[in-house]
């Protein structure tokens, strides 16, 4: 892993060339995509902000929307998933 932003980004850099310059077409294509978000992935060395919390929440919503399967009532289910969680949240829409 990398200590800084500077030492991640010369790594990415010689990375994406060495994978264009490779001529793997697989390769190059990510090369690209890669240089295409570089600026977001470099910028979790400045903003640490974790989703995990996120993707928990969404996680239990979707377990909670398949064993929910047939419910007629979205007013309910939606309750069911608030009640899942600590925080208030406003479903909008």
């Amino acid at each position: 892993m990398q200590v800084n932003k500077q030492e991640a980004e010369t790594v990415m850099d010689d990375w994406i060339k060495q994978a264009k310059e490779s001529k793997v077409p697989r390769l190059v294509k990510f090369a690209t995509t890669l240089t295409a978000h570089k600026f977001g992935i470099l910028a979790g060395y400045d903003h640490h902000i974790s989703t995990g919390k996120m993707e928990g929440i969404n996680n239990k919503s979707k377990t909670m929307k398949r064993q929910a399967y047939g419910y007629r009532d979205q007013e309910f289910l939606e309750l069911k998933i608030l009640g899942l969680h600590d925080k208030n949240y406003a479903f909008v829409g």
